[in-house]
């Protein structure tokens, strides 16, 4: 009896670990959202696009690769179901401060400019986020000047 009760447990703890969920007034889920629709608004989404949402989630969230991906697949489905980007800026703009609400922005402008170009609708829409987050054309300039280091991280 003992042995079958301590096999149960031995089989229950090699279970894999549940992916993390993100609720809906996490600012990661918010800003990853806004990236991934980045990513597709210009109607494709290359490798190259896909590689810099992966690592810019791993590297500003501090996110490990599992985490992150469950946050991308999370956003994913977040970004098909919303109709209106201040849903996610609320979120964002109830969080974060103009700083980290810049630094997104910056995340926005990494994920539109890997594939080598930006598209018309990616600056456009940029354009229009930014001012839905009350982001001032100074607080974008200093969120550029952060450096690439990984020291500007946007964790919970």
């Amino acid at each position: 009896m003992f042995d079958a009760l301590k096999r149960f447990i031995d089989r229950l703890a090699d279970l894999p670990e549940p992916d993390p969920v993100f609720s809906e007034d996490d600012f990661r889920l918010a800003a990853v959202a806004l990236m991934v629709h980045v990513a597709h608004v210009d109607g494709e989404t290359v490798a190259a696009e896909r590689d810099k949402l992966q690592s810019l989630v791993e590297e500003r969230f501090g996110l490990d690769r599992k985490a992150s991906r469950a946050l991308l697949r999370q956003a994913e489905a977040s970004d098909r179901v919303t109709a209106d980007f201040s849903e996610f800026t609320d979120v964002l703009k109830r969080h974060l401060d103009e700083e980290a609400r810049a630094r997104v922005v910056m995340m926005m402008w990494d994920i539109a400019e890997a594939d080598g170009r930006i598209h018309e609708f990616e600056e456009n829409m940029i354009k229009r986020i930014t001012e839905l987050l009350d982001v001032s054309p100074q607080a974008r300039r200093r969120a550029m000047d952060l450096p690439p280091d990984g020291t500007d991280v946007l964790a919970e």
